[in-house]
């Protein structure tokens, strides 16, 4: 059975720090944390859990301190988790289980990484994530924000999933003031950085600023192309706020010069004719939605709601200003039985009983 380093890099997490390693702490063999210049309890705190605790100055580079931590690992499989990460207990027997059936072959685990959640707690964002890495020098973090390890040699997909439950909000400028930093060094970012700078710039609401990296981005010949196709649903948002209608369309329908559509596309391509009130092609494009299939092992972000739920909920709309209300209780009664809790469908059921429709 292989055996596997819990390893960490750390800021003032006394907030979170013991619930993560509470949920992780009886399945690996080893936890490593690294602190990178804490003032509250962190480092105390994971003194309580294992002795490998290290300090280490922060470069403003999440790859470097990553590396750091798994310089420090002595087991088969390096497993990285942020402190405000857990693994529920519904995962931890399907941890053990792949620790127990998993091939001697297998050079990187990728487990599903759900980021934000409904109002019943059910995932409503996530993605797969290398989670387990053999522990040998060619596997190494690259990207001083949004990190990651180059996926080579052989890839398993688990269906264990990581949540992402911060009960703090963090530094929400640090990923574009690192980005700022590199750039005004003089330092070119490859495309995979390019992409995130221009998300980062979206988040901060530098909407002209986010379209020109992000345009930009997507003329190269070159890039993966989930980061292309996320690409064109953040431009359209940019070009919707900047009041460019017509531009945002564009470069959603763009999206599909780089593959079949996603449903999240769909979607959103579907609220612009909503919006402009054109309800049939608006109900084709919500239909498309609820056809396509969801690509999570692509790795790309995945809206799991774009698939089912929303489509759905946004047919009843479409119906309805179509005049077909009956089929617009349909649509409305099919996204109920998906998420019975959901206000909108408790909304849209008490119009339908008001108007007596069955």
């Amino acid at each position: 059975m292989p055996t596997i380093s819990l390893c960490m890099i750390v800021k003032n997490e006394e907030l979170h720090l013991a619930r993560c390693l509470d949920s992780v702490a009886e399945l690996v063999d080893e936890i490593i944390v690294v602190d990178t210049g804490s003032a509250d309890r962190t480092i105390e705190i994971a003194s309580e859990y294992t002795s490998k605790v290290y300090s280490y100055p922060w470069k403003d580079d999440f790859s470097d301190a990553r590396n750091y931590s798994f310089s420090k690992a002595s087991m088969d499989y390096c497993m990285w988790m942020d402190a405000d990460d857990v693994l529920k207990d519904t995962e931890k027997e399907k941890f053990l289980n792949l620790k127990q059936t998993l091939q001697p072959d297998t050079d990187i685990v990728m487990m599903k990484y759900n980021t934000a959640f409904d109002e019943a707690g059910k995932p409503s964002f996530s993605y797969f994530r290398e989670r387990w890495i053999r522990n040998c020098s060619k596997y190494r973090w690259v990207g001083a924000v949004h990190e990651v390890i180059p996926p080579v040699g052989r890839l398993v997909y688990s269906d264990i999933a990581i949540s992402h439950k911060k009960m703090r909000s963090g530094d929400p400028d640090r990923n574009l003031r690192i980005y700022r930093k590199l750039l005004a060094e003089g330092k070119t970012l490859d495309l995979r950085q390019q992409y995130y700078y221009g998300r980062e710039l979206y988040y901060h609401k530098q909407y002209e600023e986010a379209v020109s990296v992000l345009e930009q981005f997507l003329l190269s010949e070159e890039g993966w192309i989930e980061n292309k196709i996320e690409a064109c649903a953040v431009c359209a948002d940019c070009y919707y706020r900047l009041g460019q209608d017509a531009a945002a369309l564009n470069v959603l329908l763009r999206s599909m010069s780089f593959d079949l559509p996603r449903a999240e596309l769909c979607c959103e391509i579907g609220k612009y004719f909503l919006e402009h009130e054109n309800y049939h092609t608006a109900a084709y494009w919500y239909e498309t939605a609820l056809h396509r299939p969801k690509k999570d092992h692509a790795g790309g972000f995945v809206l799991p709601d774009c698939y089912d739920y929303i489509p759905l909920l946004q047919l009843c709309v479409c119906f309805d200003k179509i005049g077909d209300r009956k089929k617009a209780k349909e649509y409305n009664d099919r996204a109920g039985a998906l998420k019975p809790y959901s206000k909108a469908y408790l909304y849209n059921k008490q119009y339908f009983d008001n108007l007596h429709i069955s």
